[in-house]
């Protein structure tokens, strides 16, 4: 019960990495607002976890629709003290020359301005109460880059360095920030990068990672759990490779 009263929300948190760090915080006794896309899966997830979730549909790239975030989860529990940013998309690979400006927007509107939405309502209410923890799932590729996803590292790499930005300002007033760097998970979006889910383009990734295996949504929620808690109070401004050695 490392997370007993506290009150979170979870970007993207139906599915993949999300869903495994939900329910792990849940179990870990924390109230939990599922923000998601898909309305449907995030109220099935909310409706097996129980009293202890809530799910809103959310466009983490619109303002009006993290604005009506904030005011279901400030009427529901009373206020935030985590902020998960995990939503996210991929993109196929492809010459970074290739994505057109539209393809461009969208990804940067997902990927960055679900960080900097948040945070225009999170940060004045963990500033007031003196207190509380954001968490950025960035991405091995925003340090250890792959090539054709240019776009896709670079918004990754944007996120760490919002991280460790916000968390050097916002120390003074009780908030810390950090970041998670997953490699190659087990989710629904695996076959996005791989431009096709299939044997051999695991094969080809699995080479790349010493333990041998792919990261799960369980590998991502365990660390979630422990920055998230007082036990990393110490902690902030650190982006944390949950990677199996991708990137020694």
């Amino acid at each position: 019960m490392r997370l007993q009263g506290e009150r979170a929300i979870v970007t993207g948190g139906a599915s993949g990495f999300g869903a495994g760090i939900v329910r792990r915080f849940v179990a870990e006794g924390a109230r939990v607002a599922i923000a998601d896309l898909d309305k449907a899966k995030g109220e099935a997830l909310a409706k097996e976890l129980g009293e202890a979730c809530i799910a809103i549909r959310t466009d983490v790239s619109d303002a009006a629709s993290v604005a009506a975030l904030f005011e279901a989860v400030q009427s529901a529990f009373g206020g935030v003290d985590i902020m998960v940013n995990n939503a996210g998309m991929g993109t196929a690979p492809a010459p970074l020359e290739t994505m057109d400006e539209v393809a461009f927007d969208r990804l940067m509107g997902v990927n960055v301005r679900s960080v900097y939405l948040p945070s225009r309502h999170a940060v004045p209410a963990m500033k007031a109460q003196k207190r509380g923890a954001i968490l950025n799932i960035a991405s091995t590729g925003g340090v250890s880059p792959r090539p054709n996803l240019a776009w896709y590292n670079a918004s990754k790499g944007w996120m760490i360095a919002a991280a460790r930005s916000m968390a050097i300002e916002l120390a003074p007033h009780g908030v810390r920030v950090n970041a998670i760097n997953p490699v190659a998970g087990d989710t629904p979006m695996l076959g996005v990068f791989f431009g096709g889910d299939s044997p051999e383009a695991r094969a080809r990734v699995l080479n790349t990672i010493p333990i041998g295996r792919l990261s799960t949504p369980d590998d991502i929620a365990s660390a979630a759990v422990f920055l998230c808690s007082q036990e990393a109070s110490m902690i902030t401004g650190v982006a944390l490779e949950v990677d199996g050695g991708r990137c020694l």
